[in-house]
């Protein structure tokens, strides 16, 4: 649950985002302000195209806002550079994108170790397998993600963004390519590692079924919240 009178682990104050398009400038997102606090989990909800993963690229430094500001735990995002930003997202988030943007040269295991690596982990390879273990994947750490199935390759994904221990989870349509039966298990995963690690967790969805598990739903209609 989010905690009570806590400063904002991320916060928007009408953040805009405007794109170049063939045909001139296109406006994705009008004004948005919100704040989100520390183990919350919020849902954002929305009819396709109405700016939802725009909104979480913009929680995540993945786009930058062309009017107003995007904080996540107090840094303006909106004033750091990429190298800066790179590093901000590797050390403080874990984003869970609908394809799994698994290395396919590597193992399960390799590619949960590898983003540890970069940060300096000494115990990289052993914290990866303890979070393959968490996911239920602790006999396909030496697999490839050819030789997996797509919820395994999604476990995968989520392994590798929890294993930093971030303090922010990002996920854009974690089940949108799955099953339902097994987009469910993924859920209960997604949530589990909410709760293992206290992170704050922003999900897009289009299932109410899975927006409804969230603490606050937020709806977008054309770029604005309803």
């Amino acid at each position: 649950m989010p905690a009570l009178n806590a400063p904002p682990v991320i916060l928007l104050e009408d953040a805009q985002l405007s794109l170049m398009g063939n045909a001139g400038k296109v406006d994705i997102l009008n004004g948005i302000s919100l704040s989100v606090t520390r183990g919350e989990t919020l849902g954002l909800t929305g009819p396709s195209g109405s700016g939802k993963s725009s909104l979480l690229m913009l929680m995540g430094g993945l786009e930058r806002a062309t009017g107003g500001s995007v904080t996540a735990l107090g840094h303006d995002l909106g004033g750091m550079g990429e190298d800066s930003l790179a590093r901000f997202r590797r050390d403080h988030m874990g984003v869970v994108f609908q394809s799994f943007h698994l290395i396919p040269t590597m193992t399960a295991l390799e590619n949960v170790a590898t983003p540890l690596e970069l940060a300096g982990a000494t115990d990289a390879f052993a914290r990866a397998q303890e979070e393959l273990e968490a996911v239920g994947l602790g006999d396909r750490v030496d697999h490839f993600p050819a030789q997996m199935s797509g919820g395994e390759q999604q476990r995968v994904a989520l392994a590798r963004a929890a294993a930093p221990r971030p303090a922010i989870l990002l996920a854009d349509e974690p089940t949108g390519n799955l099953d339902g039966a097994t987009g469910q298990a993924i859920m209960d995963l997604l949530f589990g590692l909410r709760d293992r690690h206290g992170a704050t967790l922003v999900l897009v969805t289009h299932a109410p079924e899975l927006a409804t598990r969230c603490d606050r739903i937020l709806h977008l209609t054309d770029g604005v919240l309803a």
